[in-house]
């Protein structure tokens, strides 16, 4: 399957699991018309290997190679949770080394205390993931989070783009922003 074709069924796949038409009030306090429930996608037994692949190659076509301009993904946990493992599991299918991390939105106060889960990733360069966003707060707690830990931050991938303004913030805080489907793709716009 090129990308391409991997794109559109990844867009019909969300169409049909994810978007609900119904008034509904965001984590952003915003309102909306419709949600995307994108945790109805990305664990979906085909949806998420198309997740893993669609973003590889979102972020590949951008200038980014993963093991080269970046060893690991991930984001606040939980929406970016299976984003990164779909993503990981995809590079390992490519026979690319690619890890993954989840970023808690609070140290843990027992055990090793850590904020970053899995492989450490002090001094690496990371894509933070998200699965949609609306106005960028996520990705930039985690980024923040992983700055901390010492992580190089170099890009921002969402699986689906709102167009509510957190591209505009999110590069504004110096972030390239890349996401895989638009409200276009989706019927939304």
């Amino acid at each position: 399957m090129t990308n391409d074709s991997q794109k559109a069924r990844l867009s019909e796949l969300v169409k049909e699991l994810a978007v609900i038409h119904e008034k509904v009030t965001l984590a952003s306090g915003r309102e909306s018309d419709f949600y995307v429930d994108m945790r109805r996608a990305t664990l979906h037994h085909e949806a998420a290997p198309l997740i893993g692949h669609v973003m590889l190659d979102l972020l590949e076509e951008s200038g980014f190679a993963p093991g080269e301009d970046y060893v690991a993904v991930g984001g606040l946990t939980m929406g970016a949770d299976p984003v990164a493992a779909a993503m990981m599991h995809a590079a390992s299918s490519r026979g690319l080394d690619l890890d993954a991390f989840v970023v808690r939105k609070a140290a843990k106060d027992h055990g090793m205390k850590r904020r970053i889960e899995g492989p450490d990733v002090v001094g690496k360069r990371v894509v933070v993931l998200e699965d949609t966003s609306t106005t960028g707060g996520s990705p930039l707690e985690a980024a923040t989070a992983l700055r901390e830990a010492g992580a190089e931050v170099v890009a921002v991938g969402v699986i689906v783009d709102r167009a509510t303004g957190a591209k505009e913030r999110i590069e504004a805080e110096g972030f390239p922003y890349f996401y895989a489907l638009g409200l276009e793709d989706l019927d939304l716009a």
